[in-house]
């Protein structure tokens, strides 16, 4: 199964927002058919009358549905988006956009009280209700922020992240009678392995250090994170490095060889080489391109 990651740019606002509508060109990249992703997605329609699968879950799609979708779920339409939703927003970003004060992860972001309604399970989408007589703003804080994001003005990428913030903040604001499609069930074994990649991510730690760390074995681990998350742990692993050292070359002076041993990579040329696969460019670089930007 695909598992789509965040295409992050340097010098650009870690946020992407599309509109869904008949006759648009589909933004969001997430091929056709069943897919997971790593970043955090709002899926809000407007106008809509379909239906759509979240980890084998059926959910029915009306008018005000507003679906909070977090990493590892596995999404399917069951009609094709141009019929399901006559007009809708999508908007997607990491994790580490909404930043919890410190450095952190996925353990973190699980906290931020923005990232609630994200954070209840893996297994299990929430769709909360945008009230009718809301509606009509909900859909101009989408366009604030595509029309920020198009224009790419000076500030963009402040202003980009501002204008999530006020978009998150009126998801915690919707009507208190939405709590119970907040509740899922726990994932403790994922919370558990979350917890060790991030208390253990500055150490040249593997595989089978977590599972030891857990008393499982290597080969169980693997099978239960990838089953739930579509990555493995040491995937995840990499991941929390990476955003680590993207805070560290955006925040810090710090040289990279630091940072590589920072963040758990003896060999510097390792991270450099692991870095420019993901990025796309060095750290050097995107220390450079994000200069001034942050």
């Amino acid at each position: 199964m695909p598992v789509i990651g965040f295409d992050r740019v340097a010098g650009l606002a870690p946020v992407a927002v599309a509109r869904v509508a008949p006759g648009l060109p589909v933004a969001d990249p997430a091929p056709a058919g069943a897919h997971t992703h790593d970043f955090l997605v709002l899926f809000y329609a407007h106008r809509a009358d379909g239906r759509l699968v979240i980890d084998s879950r059926r959910w029915t799609v009306t008018d005000g549905d507003l679906f909070v979708i977090a990493p590892g779920q596995v999404i399917s339409f069951r009609d094709p988006v141009e019929t399901t939703v006559v007009d809708g927003w999508a908007v997607w970003f990491p994790t580490d956009v909404i930043r919890p004060g410190r450095s952190g992860a996925y353990s973190s972001w699980r906290s931020h009280p923005l990232l609630l309604p994200f954070a209840h399970g893996t297994d299990r989408a929430q769709r909360l209700r945008v009230p009718p007589p809301d509606r009509a703003g909900w859909v101009e804080r989408f366009v604030l922020l595509d029309t920020e994001l198009r224009a790419r003005r000076d500030g963009h990428q402040e202003a980009a992240l501002a204008h999530l913030t006020l978009l998150l903040v009126a998801v915690a604001r919707l009507p208190t009678d939405v709590a119970d499609q907040l509740r899922s069930a726990e994932e403790p074994l994922l919370a558990a392995v979350f917890d060790v990649v991030e208390r253990r991510y500055q150490e040249p730690i593997s595989l089978a250090d977590v599972a030891a760390e857990l008393a499982l074995t290597a080969g169980h681990l693997t099978t239960v994170v990838r089953r739930r998350t579509g990555r493995t742990v040491q995937q995840w692993l990499a991941q929390r490095r990476m955003q680590q050292a993207r805070l560290l070359l955006t925040d810090t002076d710090l040289t990279v060889a630091t940072i590589s041993r920072r963040i758990g990579y003896s060999d510097v040329s390792y991270f450099i080489k692991r870095f420019r696969a993901e990025h796309g460019v060095t750290p050097s670089q995107w220390r450079h391109a994000t200069a001034g930007t942050s």
